[in-house]
Protein backbone atom coordinates (compact mmCIF):
# COMPACT_ATOMS: atom_id res chain seq x y z
CA UNK A 1 0.00 0.00 0.00
CA UNK A 2 1.21 3.23 -0.90
CA UNK A 3 0.71 6.24 1.28
CA UNK A 4 1.48 10.23 0.55
CA UNK A 5 2.07 12.48 3.99
CA UNK A 6 0.18 15.73 3.51
CA UNK A 7 0.98 18.55 5.07
CA UNK A 8 -1.96 20.21 6.84
CA UNK A 9 -0.76 23.24 7.05
CA UNK A 10 -1.62 23.87 2.94
CA UNK A 11 -5.38 23.34 2.88
CA UNK A 12 -6.85 20.50 0.63
CA UNK A 13 -9.49 22.01 -0.92
CA UNK A 14 -13.05 19.72 -2.10
CA UNK A 15 -11.78 20.66 -5.57
CA UNK A 16 -8.36 19.17 -4.77
CA UNK A 17 -9.97 15.86 -3.23
CA UNK A 18 -12.18 15.55 -6.30
CA UNK A 19 -8.75 15.38 -8.33
CA UNK A 20 -7.50 12.88 -5.69
CA UNK A 21 -9.93 10.71 -6.39
CA UNK A 22 -9.85 10.94 -10.51
CA UNK A 23 -6.44 10.12 -9.81
CA UNK A 24 -7.24 6.98 -7.95
CA UNK A 25 -6.03 8.44 -4.43
CA UNK A 26 -8.21 8.96 -1.42
CA UNK A 27 -7.61 10.67 2.20
CA UNK A 28 -7.85 9.26 5.84
CA UNK A 29 -6.29 10.51 9.21
CA UNK A 30 -4.28 8.37 11.89
CA UNK A 31 -7.49 9.08 14.59
CA UNK A 32 -9.80 11.31 15.02
CA UNK A 33 -7.52 13.57 17.27
CA UNK A 34 -4.90 14.07 14.41
CA UNK A 35 -5.70 17.13 12.40
CA UNK A 36 -3.50 15.79 9.20
CA UNK A 37 -4.38 13.96 6.30
CA UNK A 38 -2.55 11.56 4.49
CA UNK A 39 -2.98 9.84 0.81
CA UNK A 40 -3.51 6.45 -0.07
CA UNK A 41 -3.45 4.53 -3.30
CA UNK A 42 -3.59 0.81 -2.53
CA UNK A 43 -1.85 -1.63 -4.62
CA UNK A 44 -4.59 -3.76 -4.37
CA UNK A 45 -8.28 -2.07 -4.42
CA UNK A 46 -11.66 -3.60 -3.34
CA UNK A 47 -14.53 -3.29 -5.72
CA UNK A 48 -18.07 -4.02 -5.76
CA UNK A 49 -19.10 -5.13 -8.76
CA UNK A 50 -22.86 -3.89 -9.30
CA UNK A 51 -23.43 -6.91 -11.42
CA UNK A 52 -22.38 -9.04 -9.12
CA UNK A 53 -23.76 -7.87 -5.74
CA UNK A 54 -25.02 -11.22 -3.79
CA UNK A 55 -28.26 -10.59 -1.35
CA UNK A 56 -28.87 -12.83 1.53
CA UNK A 57 -32.19 -14.44 1.32
CA UNK A 58 -32.84 -13.42 4.94
CA UNK A 59 -31.46 -9.97 3.59
CA UNK A 60 -33.71 -9.45 1.00
CA UNK A 61 -37.09 -10.12 3.31
CA UNK A 62 -35.86 -7.61 5.29
CA UNK A 63 -35.32 -5.14 2.35
CA UNK A 64 -38.97 -6.55 0.86
CA UNK A 65 -40.77 -5.85 4.14
CA UNK A 66 -39.11 -2.08 4.48
CA UNK A 67 -38.36 -3.01 7.93
CA UNK A 68 -36.24 0.55 7.66
CA UNK A 69 -37.55 3.99 6.27
CA UNK A 70 -34.52 4.78 3.56
CA UNK A 71 -33.77 8.68 2.69
CA UNK A 72 -31.06 9.66 0.63
CA UNK A 73 -29.20 12.79 1.50
CA UNK A 74 -31.16 14.35 4.29
CA UNK A 75 -29.18 13.86 7.25
CA UNK A 76 -24.70 14.21 6.34
CA UNK A 77 -23.94 15.36 9.93
CA UNK A 78 -25.80 12.54 11.86
CA UNK A 79 -24.24 9.53 9.34
CA UNK A 80 -20.91 10.90 9.62
CA UNK A 81 -21.38 10.85 13.53
CA UNK A 82 -22.74 7.69 13.28
CA UNK A 83 -19.65 6.24 11.43
CA UNK A 84 -17.17 7.94 13.88
CA UNK A 85 -19.35 6.47 16.79
CA UNK A 86 -16.93 3.33 18.26
CA UNK A 87 -18.17 0.37 17.54
CA UNK A 88 -17.06 -3.08 18.81
CA UNK A 89 -15.24 -4.06 15.96
CA UNK A 90 -13.90 -0.66 15.74
CA UNK A 91 -13.04 1.26 18.79
CA UNK A 92 -11.41 4.18 17.74
CA UNK A 93 -12.33 6.11 14.64
CA UNK A 94 -10.35 8.05 11.58
CA UNK A 95 -12.68 10.65 11.28
CA UNK A 96 -11.13 14.16 12.26
CA UNK A 97 -12.08 17.42 11.90
CA UNK A 98 -10.79 17.83 8.53
CA UNK A 99 -12.75 14.97 7.02
CA UNK A 100 -15.43 16.21 8.63
CA UNK A 101 -14.85 19.82 6.84
CA UNK A 102 -13.98 18.15 3.52
CA UNK A 103 -17.05 15.87 2.92
CA UNK A 104 -18.98 18.61 4.40
CA UNK A 105 -18.34 20.89 1.71
CA UNK A 106 -18.44 17.86 -0.90
CA UNK A 107 -22.15 17.41 -0.06
CA UNK A 108 -22.98 21.01 -0.26
CA UNK A 109 -21.44 21.00 -3.57
CA UNK A 110 -23.90 17.71 -4.17
CA UNK A 111 -20.56 15.47 -5.05
CA UNK A 112 -20.66 13.81 -1.35
CA UNK A 113 -24.18 11.59 -0.83
CA UNK A 114 -25.50 9.42 2.14
CA UNK A 115 -28.13 6.56 2.23
CA UNK A 116 -29.71 6.26 5.74
CA UNK A 117 -32.21 3.76 7.45
CA UNK A 118 -34.65 5.16 9.81
CA UNK A 119 -36.94 3.91 11.86
CA UNK A 120 -39.37 5.29 14.60
CA UNK A 121 -37.76 8.69 13.87
CA UNK A 122 -33.91 7.24 14.89
CA UNK A 123 -31.45 7.30 12.18
CA UNK A 124 -30.14 3.93 13.12
CA UNK A 125 -27.94 3.35 10.08
CA UNK A 126 -26.23 4.85 7.01
CA UNK A 127 -23.68 5.10 4.69
CA UNK A 128 -21.48 7.54 2.83
CA UNK A 129 -19.42 8.43 -0.33
CA UNK A 130 -18.40 10.34 -3.01
CA UNK A 131 -19.50 10.10 -6.56
CA UNK A 132 -17.65 11.75 -9.19
CA UNK A 133 -19.29 10.71 -13.07
CA UNK A 134 -20.38 7.27 -13.14
CA UNK A 135 -17.64 6.73 -9.84
CA UNK A 136 -18.78 6.26 -6.01
CA UNK A 137 -16.30 6.15 -3.44
CA UNK A 138 -17.63 4.55 -0.76
CA UNK A 139 -16.51 5.68 2.22
CA UNK A 140 -17.92 4.27 5.44
CA UNK A 141 -20.73 2.96 7.07
CA UNK A 142 -22.38 2.19 10.68
CA UNK A 143 -25.06 0.47 12.09
CA UNK A 144 -26.86 0.93 15.54
CA UNK A 145 -29.75 -2.14 14.21
CA UNK A 146 -29.23 -5.35 12.73
CA UNK A 147 -28.96 -4.95 9.23
CA UNK A 148 -29.78 -1.04 8.72
CA UNK A 149 -26.34 -0.35 7.11
CA UNK A 150 -26.98 -3.67 4.96
CA UNK A 151 -30.18 -2.49 3.44
CA UNK A 152 -28.32 0.75 2.86
CA UNK A 153 -25.83 -0.72 0.81
CA UNK A 154 -28.79 -2.85 -1.48
CA UNK A 155 -30.05 1.01 -1.70
CA UNK A 156 -27.09 2.25 -2.77
CA UNK A 157 -26.63 -0.28 -5.35
CA UNK A 158 -29.99 -0.12 -7.21
CA UNK A 159 -28.96 3.52 -7.12
CA UNK A 160 -26.31 3.26 -9.14
CA UNK A 161 -27.27 0.86 -11.47
CA UNK A 162 -30.14 3.06 -12.11
CA UNK A 163 -28.35 6.18 -12.21
CA UNK A 164 -25.59 4.52 -14.67
CA UNK A 165 -22.69 4.14 -12.54
CA UNK A 166 -20.14 1.65 -13.35
CA UNK A 167 -17.72 1.81 -10.08
CA UNK A 168 -18.42 1.37 -6.84
CA UNK A 169 -15.10 1.35 -4.81
CA UNK A 170 -15.21 0.31 -1.19
CA UNK A 171 -11.33 0.65 -0.71
CA UNK A 172 -10.49 -1.96 0.60
CA UNK A 173 -12.02 -5.75 0.89
CA UNK A 174 -13.54 -6.63 5.07
CA UNK A 175 -15.10 -9.97 6.00
CA UNK A 176 -18.53 -7.91 6.05
CA UNK A 177 -17.96 -6.48 2.53
CA UNK A 178 -16.86 -9.61 0.94
CA UNK A 179 -20.51 -11.41 1.54
CA UNK A 180 -21.84 -9.18 -0.85
CA UNK A 181 -19.49 -9.91 -3.73
CA UNK A 182 -16.93 -7.17 -2.80
CA UNK A 183 -13.48 -8.48 -4.56
CA UNK A 184 -10.02 -7.01 -4.74
CA UNK A 185 -8.55 -6.26 -8.21
CA UNK A 186 -5.06 -5.00 -9.31
CA UNK A 187 -4.33 -1.41 -8.84
CA UNK A 188 -3.94 -1.55 -13.24
CA UNK A 189 -7.27 -2.96 -13.31
CA UNK A 190 -8.84 -0.16 -10.85
CA UNK A 191 -7.53 2.48 -13.20
CA UNK A 192 -8.80 1.09 -16.32
CA UNK A 193 -12.32 0.97 -14.33
CA UNK A 194 -11.88 3.96 -12.96
CA UNK A 195 -10.94 5.38 -16.18
CA UNK A 196 -13.86 4.54 -17.93
CA UNK A 197 -16.28 5.46 -15.23
CA UNK A 198 -15.29 8.88 -15.30
CA UNK A 199 -16.32 9.35 -18.95
CA UNK A 200 -19.95 8.73 -17.82
CA UNK A 201 -22.78 10.94 -17.24
CA UNK A 202 -25.03 9.83 -14.60
CA UNK A 203 -27.71 11.07 -12.43
CA UNK A 204 -27.75 9.86 -8.54
CA UNK A 205 -30.79 10.51 -8.35
CA UNK A 206 -32.85 8.74 -11.04
CA UNK A 207 -33.94 6.53 -8.52
CA UNK A 208 -36.84 7.62 -6.38
CA UNK A 209 -35.44 8.99 -3.06
CA UNK A 210 -38.81 6.98 -1.95
CA UNK A 211 -38.31 4.02 -3.50
CA UNK A 212 -39.81 0.55 -1.59
CA UNK A 213 -37.94 -2.56 -0.82
CA UNK A 214 -39.43 -4.14 -3.81
CA UNK A 215 -38.27 -1.46 -6.51
CA UNK A 216 -34.87 -2.18 -4.69
CA UNK A 217 -35.35 -5.92 -5.82
CA UNK A 218 -36.39 -5.37 -8.84
CA UNK A 219 -33.90 -3.48 -9.76
CA UNK A 220 -30.82 -5.81 -8.40
CA UNK A 221 -33.01 -8.73 -9.44
CA UNK A 222 -33.37 -7.71 -13.22
CA UNK A 223 -29.21 -6.32 -13.82
CA UNK A 224 -28.16 -9.59 -12.06
CA UNK A 225 -29.68 -11.81 -14.52
CA UNK A 226 -28.61 -9.60 -17.14
CA UNK A 227 -31.37 -7.12 -18.11
CA UNK A 228 -30.35 -3.96 -19.18
CA UNK A 229 -31.89 -0.74 -19.39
Amino acid sequence: MAGYQDDIVMEITPQVLLKAYACGLFPMAESADDPGLFWLEPERRGILPLDGFHLPRRLRRTIRNDVFEIRVSSDFHGVIDGCAAPMPDRPKTWINTEIRRLYGELFDMGHCHTIEAWQDGELVGGLYGVSLNGAFFGESMFTFRTDASKVCLAHLVARLIVGGFSLLDTQFVTDHLSRFGTMEISQEDYTARLNYALQLETDFFAFPVNATGTEVLNVLDNWNTGTRR
